[in-house]
């Protein structure tokens, strides 16, 4: 599975506001801090996490973002397919679906794929913001002794999109 780099921003910019859920709105300044992301990339996820209605803004001195839903209610399958699309790195189960009935040399073949794509929707699916986020703000260190993020994909699975020509 592949996820864009905007996926896994959106994910940990989530997770920021996860753990402070309930308490306060958080300005994009401190979810970029927190997180250590790019503040300008930040500004059009959160809008694009605010159209979907997943995060809510408030404006003024006490202002910033919120998530509109308790973390238990948010699964990460949601945040990946608003940002990235389709969860699965083999399309999506109609198109498998059709590909093993209608290509029956290769069919066994898209069937695995689906089971693969089926068991990674079902981990999404059924893991929530409050799962990874956990007890973990607790034993956190203040983001001023976070280390700087090395340029680059966090993870393997982090997919950068290519350049059009």
């Amino acid at each position: 599975m592949k996820i864009s780099q905007k996926g896994l921003y959106a994910l940990q910019a989530i997770m920021t506001l996860g753990r402070r859920y309930g308490t306060e709105t958080v300005k994009i300044r401190d979810i970029a801090i927190d997180s250590d992301l790019p503040e300008k990339f930040l500004e059009l996820i959160l809008l694009e996490l605010k159209n979907a209605r997943i995060v809510e803004s408030v404006r003024g001195a006490k202002g910033g973002y919120r998530l509109r839903r308790a973390p238990a209610e948010i699964k990460l399958s949601e945040i990946i397919r608003l940002v990235d699309g389709p969860l699965a790195p083999f399309g999506d189960a109609d198109q498998l679906r059709s590909l093993i009935t209608t290509d029956p040399d290769h069919g066994a073949l898209y069937s695995v794929f689906l089971q693969v794509r089926d068991a990674a929707a079902k981990i999404l699916e059924n893991t929530s913001v409050a799962d990874i986020v956990g007890d973990s703000s607790k034993s956190r260190k203040p983001s001023s002794a976070k280390k700087k993020a090395k340029k680059g994909p966090a993870l393997s699975i982090v997919h950068k999109a290519a350049k059009s020509k």
